[in-house]
C-alpha cells in the first residue's frame, strides 16, 4: 500500500521507521536510485503512472530486507528495463536464501525465476512440483489443461 498524498521518499521512510531500518538515510538513497525514481523522490504518489507506482512498492517491500516476500504480479505495469531489474533483485534475494511467493501469469517468467511451480485452479493446488522436474517447453499446454479440468462446473 503506497499513501498518494505522501512523496516517494516520504512514503519510503514511512514504512523504514514501521520496520525499523538500520541507517535508514543511506538505504533510502540507495533503493530509491535502484528503482530509478531519484528525480521524482519528492512528488507526491498521485502523480506517478502505473510503473512507477510499482517501482515504488517494490521498493517499499525490499527497504527492510525480508525473510519472505510475497508478490502479486509483481511485473504489472512494469516496462522492460524495470521488469529486468525486478528479475535481477529476486535472483539477489534467492541467493541470499530469502523465500520469495510470486503469483504470476507471466509463465516464462515464472518457471524462469522458480524454484518450485504450482498452479492453483478453482481455489485448489492442482500442479506443485520442483522446478527441475518441470518442462518450460510443454508447461503452456499443461496449465491450460489444467486449469480447463478444475475449473469445470459439475
Amino acid at each position: 500500500f503506497l499513501y498518494e498524498e505522501l512523496t516517494a521518499e516520504e512514503n519510503l521512510r514511512f514504512y523504514g521507521k514501521l520496520y525499523d531500518v538500520p541507517d535508514l538515510p543511506q538505504k533510502l538513497e540507495r533503493i530509491i536510485s535502484d528503482v530509478g525514481l531519484g528525480l521524482r523522490r519528492r512528488d507526491r504518489v498521485r502523480t506517478f503512472s502505473r510503473g512507477m507506482q510499482q517501482r515504488l512498492s517494490i521498493a517499499r517491500a525490499l527497504l527492510h530486507d525480508p525473510g519472505l516476500l510475497l508478490l502479486d504480479e509483481p511485473y504489472t505495469g512494469l516496462d522492460q528495463h524495470a521488469s529486468e531489474m525486478l528479475s535481477g533483485w529476486l535472483k539477489q534475494l534467492h541467493d541470499r536464501r530469502r523465500t520469495i511467493v510470486m503469483v504470476t501469469h507471466d509463465l516464462e517468467r515464472g518457471i524462469d525465476l522458480a524454484t518450485r511451480v504450482a498452479i492453483l485452479a478453482a481455489g485448489k493446488l492442482v500442479f506443485d512440483q520442483p522446478r527441475s522436474q518441470v518442462d518450460p517447453l510443454h508447461f503452456r499446454q499443461t496449465y491450460y489443461e489444467l486449469v480447463a479440468q478444475n475449473s469445470r462446473t459439475p
